[in-house]
């Protein structure tokens, strides 16, 4: 039991550091007036897709099935688990709706949307 514990205690160390280096990412989110700053989910998983379409996990490119395979197994483990869509303000919005899709697919529903406050202008 105590085995189990430290494995769950040391995953959700592990995502938590990737998912703090996920932003630092060169993905320019879009604003919204409503915009908060984020306070990260614990073992929350941060997918970033970038204008031309491409996906991030973890600091690595990922194809659309590599996502949808990685986030199966991960739900099969974790029937909460949260995932932060960061995309850039400039993808277009089949890419945010086909990465969406991939999640729901992979039975995640807990999904958020990452966006900040607009700069002053």
């Amino acid at each position: 039991m105590i085995d189990i514990m430290l494995v769950l205690l040391m995953f959700f160390i592990l995502s938590y550091k990737f998912a703090e280096e996920e932003r630092i990412l060169d993905v320019k989110i879009p604003s919204a007036e409503e915009g908060v700053p984020h306070v990260q989910q614990r073992g929350e998983i941060v997918v970033n897709f970038n204008a031309a379409g491409a996906i991030y996990v973890e600091g690595k490119e990922v194809t659309r099935k590599e996502l949808s395979e990685r986030l199966s197994a991960i739900s099969r483990l974790y029937k909460n688990q949260p995932i932060r869509l960061r995309g850039d303000a400039q993808a277009s919005y089949q890419t945010m709706v086909e990465i969406a899709d991939v999640c729901l697919k992979a039975g995640i529903w807990n999904i958020s949307f990452a966006t900040q406050k607009p700069k002053d202008q």
